[in-house]
Order: C-alpha cells, then structure tokens, then sequence
C-alpha cells in the first residue's frame, strides 16, 4: 500500500485502483483498504486530519502528500543505481521501517505493561474505533460505539476486558497492536471504524490476535443513520455474541 501510494505521489489513487494494485487476484471489500491506510497512519504517526503522509480525498481516494524520491547511490558506489521501482521500495521501507522503530521507543506513560506473565486466553482490550466520515466529524459517535462495545463485552461470561480508561489511553497514539496488547495484557484486540454514507451509517469491526497479529474475525454493519443510540446498541449487541465464538 505505501509503495503504491509512493509511486503516484502527489496523486490521487482511487479506492478501485488500490484494490487492483495491492490485492491483485484476491477478492476483498474496501474495508480493506481503509483498515491498511488506517494502520499505515498509525505506523508512520500520521494525523487523518492534518496529514503529513497520507491524506484522505472525499469520495475519489488517496494522495500521497509527503515527498518522495527515489534513492540514489553515492557518487562513488561501485554498484549501479537500481531501478524505479525498487528504489521507491528501498526508500518507502526505510521510512517505515524508521516511523514502526520510534513509535515502539517514544511513548513514556500509560498502563503498566505485564512482561513477566502470559496475558488471560480470554482477555479483550477495544480500541477507540476511528471516525473515517468524510468530514471526520462523528468522533463523538465513534468513541460512544467504543465504550458501548466494552460494556457489551464485559457482560459476556470469562472473557476479561480492558477498562475504558486504559484503551482510551492508546488513542492517536502509535503503538502496535501487539504492544498495546502487552501493556494492556490482553490475548486479543478489537478495532474498527466508523463510516457514513447520505442516511446510512457502516460500522467495521476486527478481532486480533496479539500473538501472532492475525485477524481472527471481522465484519461490517449497515444501519440508518437516523437512531444512532439505537445503532450502538444493535450493533455492539451483535458483535458480542459474535465474539463470545470467536474468542477462545
């Protein structure tokens, strides 16, 4: 996906073309793309709202706003200057190669990491989920769906849930997943977003495993956009009961 955005900085890249270029022959729904531009911003310490990498263009796609160059051998390197593409490949890496490092190192308070036990099999921490409207103006929305999900979790029978404090804690912030997990002691993570389109609203939600970081369930939820209390309550009613299979 950086690559990609890389290659055509400055341009607009269309939700379609990513799906074609980063996802080429496997059948995936945009949600993809959202949650992969999500996770790159949270990896290069990017703001969605005052982007320095990667902005969002309303309904078209994504541009690449930083600089970009190819990399360039000294002068006085014996070994030939590499092609186009893996030259945007080597300078991209590098960049988040770098942005993942000073994530893990820069943060200083928060929760209490648990280094010397195995976190509880059944144990959850919900993410703040993120406001992905056009406008991004529903964040009000988005942090009510989060602490509507805990309470729904929470009520579920030998599943352990970070309280809201400690997973608010983490919002904005870059960290791994698997970082957040080891500070909350956790055995999985949930995340999401929040979308709206005219009157309906979508709701994404994933499940992590921390130990290995694979996405162990995910699903997305349409409702009206008229009764957002009730939606939250739907919603997060739903993907408890999905949970309750899917943690184990």
């Amino acid at each position: 996906m950086l690559l990609c955005l890389a290659e055509r900085a400055g341009e607009v890249v269309s939700i379609d073309d990513l799906l074609n270029q980063v996802w080429t022959g496997v059948t995936v729904s945009s949600d993809s793309v959202y949650q992969a531009v999500a996770s790159l911003r949270r990896q290069l310490g990017d703001d969605s709202k005052q982007p320095t990498y990667i902005a969002t263009v309303p309904r078209l796609g994504y541009r690449m706003v930083a600089t970009v160059s190819p990399w360039v051998d000294p002068p006085d390197a014996p070994k030939p200057r590499p092609r186009r593409k893996f030259a945007y490949m080597w300078a991209a890496g590098a960049v988040l190669c770098v942005a993942v490092i000073v994530a893990l190192v820069i943060y200083t308070e928060g929760p209490t990491s648990r280094h010397a036990e195995a976190p509880p099999q059944k144990s959850i921490a919900v993410l703040p989920f993120l406001d992905l409207t056009d406008k991004m103006s529903h964040e009000i929305f988005a942090d009510g769906m989060t602490e509507e999900l805990i309470d729904k979790i929470t009520k579920i029978p030998g599943i352990q849930v970070a309280p809201p404090t400690s997973s608010f804690f983490f919002k904005g912030k870059q960290i791994s997943i698997a970082e957040i997990a080891k500070r909350l002691g956790v055995a999985y993570i949930l995340d999401g977003s929040v979308r709206k389109s005219g009157a309906s609203l979508r709701v994404a939600a994933r499940l992590i495993r921390a130990g290995n970081g694979y996405v162990v369930w995910s699903e997305t939820y349409d409702r009206p956009w008229a009764d957002l209390l009730k939606a939250q309550d739907n919603i997060a009613g739903e993907v408890a009961k999905a949970l309750r299979a899917s943690i184990k």
